[in-house]
């Protein structure tokens, strides 16, 4: 029989609706034709109920308690229910915060499986579990007609011929954008679908990424996220994403037809629209913590559901939740239906929406057992034997706040992960910032001191310069101090090691000296970036000139700040990059293996290092601060059937190179700023190596031409 939740009045409804015990799989609400089976993972609850809502989510129909639960999941079968259906939950137990038990029935919670998110958050206690002036006390308003709900759906949608590009680790250049930022601006893009799914799916920003050479993009989170309270009451926004609370529902802020099916078709034809022009789509996960924050954060979904499974405790202190996210809470990915929950997540965005893999927010915390990070651990076991995860791209973010927290190259093989490593050394080498050559080649040569001997693949180095979080490339060699003020933290946020150089002048200048170091600097990080050995990734607009004005740490922007203004463009900015993927593309100056060193029985050397007298480097000239001029000798290419020679001053003066014997020819030459190379000739003698360029030749009549 149905029963009343002690909160709710019955409307009469309910006692035409029959709660038959239903099963414990799949979880969430699930449609078989004859009504939907609900289903709800709680290790502690006492109770739980289901509430059901009116189309609109505001008038509840009925509050039917769940008849059945099998190994800690609670379940029914509604006969009758159909797609559509609005419900909510409401969980009894315990209201021990001083156990970690946060039970109040007086909150309806969201379904951590909701496919579809009904209504949008807007901050109020009514939403807190606990009295916020009494946290100890339980908030006993109901918030159930403006709290989150979870609509019932079955999808149908013909993915035609699309396939995955399935593109191989070696072969890849990652771009990573933002869904919205990326056309908001573009005026190629249709002015009703700019800035949303439809936007990047358009023609005209498919051919930009085609055109470029990409073949990855990896997408800012557009899992359901809410604001967090404080940017609400400043009138700012989450705009980069990171504080989900649903992890099976698009978006709809990036919908150009609100919500529903439609929108879930416009995001699958985003997708398909990308696999036609080869491009893989990687989605930024966050799985690490929720948009519920801290002890003292409001109760949607998980908190009222199981605080003390979904999360992990202060040991000896449950009522404060770990933080080795920064962000208030941990997800508890020991507990198995919690890692269930992850992993159903990541199937469902690969089975369903065909994206073709992740990038992991804090990866290290999904590495967390009991006694800190292991590489070993359940979640990366799960992945490893899991027939669909297995075959997708997995990235880690490799750190979190939390002791032992910094953890790159400590990733199981098969996991790429970002290399902050390379970001660093390469901008404090190019930009004059204390660095040596030893430490250049150890980068430029996929950190084979951190990945060779763990037994990683050079791929799995993601070297990378720029990201979202940070300068852009153009405000790194723009501005020397954070601009931060829009924020509402007086400037205290954002990183303030950036490693950048203004190059004389602090923000934007009319000096042409000034401005065409910068021009020629951006173009020598972008060369190292693409041309390195591991997996290169881009952030947009960095290959147009994008600016922030400055501001390191914009996530809380949905604005001119942070959109490409595609006005502004440097078309020989794009052209250059363009050429330099297309130079990786056709001759992988660095193969995906290990260089030995060694030569060949013609006495070739597979990679050799030259200093600035065409010598080999030996000693302490690789660690002296003295020289920042080196040549790169490959006498075995990844792609190109001949030798290449990578030159590098990294000096603020020219500086005359020996080119070895042989006839070269220069590939790329990045003081032009399309990066044509005009050079060719008899080694033997010296070529000029402009001051803060790099320079790529080729044994003359290997064929690469860009």
């Amino acid at each position: 029989m149905p029963v009343l939740s002690p909160t709710r009045t019955d409307t009469g409804a309910a006692a035409a609706l029959h709660i038959a015990p239903g099963h414990p799989w799949p979880i969430g609400a699930h449609w078989d034709g004859l009504g939907v089976n609900f289903a709800v993972f709680s290790a502690h609850a006492q109770a739980i109920d289901l509430c059901l809502f009116d189309d609109t989510g505001t008038n509840e129909i009925a509050c039917l308690r769940l008849p059945t639960h099998t190994g800690n999941v609670w379940h029914g079968f509604v006969a009758g229910a159909k797609p559509g259906q609005v419900y909510g939950l409401r969980a009894h137990g315990a209201w021990r915060p001083d156990k970690g038990h946060r039970f109040n029935p007086h909150k309806l919670l969201l379904d951590p499986y909701a496919r579809e998110i009904v209504g949008r958050f807007e901050w109020a206690d009514e939403h807190f579990a606990a009295d916020r002036v009494h946290p100890r006390q339980m908030d006993m308003r109901d918030n159930g007609a403006s709290a989150l709900k979870a609509r019932v759906v079955h999808d149908s949608f013909d993915w035609g011929d699309d396939h995955p590009p399935h593109t191989a680790l070696a072969n890849t250049v990652v771009y990573e954008l933002h869904v919205k930022g990326f056309s908001q601006l573009n005026p190629a893009v249709p002015p009703e679908v700019r800035g949303t799914y439809a936007g990047l799916g358009h023609e005209a920003s498919t051919a930009h990424l085609k055109r470029l050479g990409v073949t990855a993009l990896s997408v800012l989170p557009v899992h359901h996220h809410i604001d967090e309270e404080r940017l609400a009451k400043m009138g700012l926004t989450n705009y980069w994403g990171y504080n989900t609370i649903g992890y099976f529902s698009p978006d709809p802020r990036f919908g150009s037809v609100g919500s529903g099916a439609a929108l879930r078709d416009e995001f699958r034809n985003m997708v398909k629209a990308l696999h036609k022009a080869g491009i893989e789509v990687l989605l930024d996960v966050v799985y690490n913590h929720t948009a519920e924050g801290d002890s003292t954060g409001p109760s949607i979904s998980f908190q009222g559901l199981d605080n003390a499974s979904y999360y992990r405790l202060q040991p000896g202190a449950p009522l404060t939740h770990e933080n080795d996210t920064g962000c208030g809470n941990t997800v508890d990915i020991r507990q198995p239906r919690v890692l269930q929950l992850v992993m159903d997540s990541l199937r469902y965005w690969v089975t369903e929406m065909h994206v073709d893999g992740f990038r992991f927010d804090l990866a290290t915390t999904l590495g967390r057992g009991d006694h800190g990070f292991e590489r070993s651990g359940a979640f990366f076991t799960a992945v490893a034997q899991d027939p669909v995860l297995s075959r997708v791209k997995m990235i880690a973010e490799p750190w979190d706040i939390g002791p032992g927290g910094y953890q790159v190259g400590g990733f199981p093989s098969g996991w790429p992960e970002w290399n902050d490593k390379f970001r660093d050394a390469m901008r404090s080498f190019w930009l004059g910032h204390a660095a040596s050559r030893g430490g250049f080649a150890q980068r430029l040569c996929a950190s084979s001191d951190v990945y060779e001997p763990r037994g990683r693949a050079p791929a799995e180095s993601v070297n990378y310069l720029i990201s979202h979080d940070g300068f852009t490339l153009r405000d790194l060699v723009t501005y020397q101090d954070k601009r931060n003020l829009a924020n509402g933290e007086d400037n205290r946020d954002g990183t303030g090691n950036n490693l950048g150089f203004n190059c004389g002048a602090e923000g934007e200048s009319d000096d042409p000296q000034v401005n065409m170091l910068r021009a020629r600097l951006q173009r020598a990080l972008l060369a190292t970036t693409l041309l390195a050995q591991g997996t290169p990734m881009l952030s947009a607009g960095d290959e147009l000139g994008h600016t922030q004005g400055g501001n390191n740490n914009p996530y809380c922007h949905d604005s001119e700040v942070t959109w490409i203004d595609w006005s502004r463009a440097d078309a020989d900015l794009i052209e250059f990059t363009r050429g330099v993927i297309a130079l990786r593309r056709f001759a992988l100056p660095f193969g995906n293996r290990w260089y030995s060193g060694l030569t060949d029985p013609r006495g070739l050397h597979d990679l050799a290092w030259l200093g600035g007298d065409g010598q080999p480097l030996h000693g302490e000239a690789w660690n002296g601060a003295a020289s920042r001029v080196l040549g790169c000798l490959i006498g075995e290419p990844g792609r190109a059937r001949a030798p290449l020679l990578l030159l590098v001053n990294a000096d603020a003066h020219d500086h005359d190179f020996p080119v070895p014997s042989g006839v070269w020819e220069v590939l790329l030459d990045t003081t032009h700023p399309r990066g044509a190379g005009s050079w060719h000739g008899q080694g033997g003698v010296n070529i000029t190596l402009k001051a803060s360029s790099l320079q790529v030749l080729a044994v003359a009549g290997s064929g690469i031409r860009l």
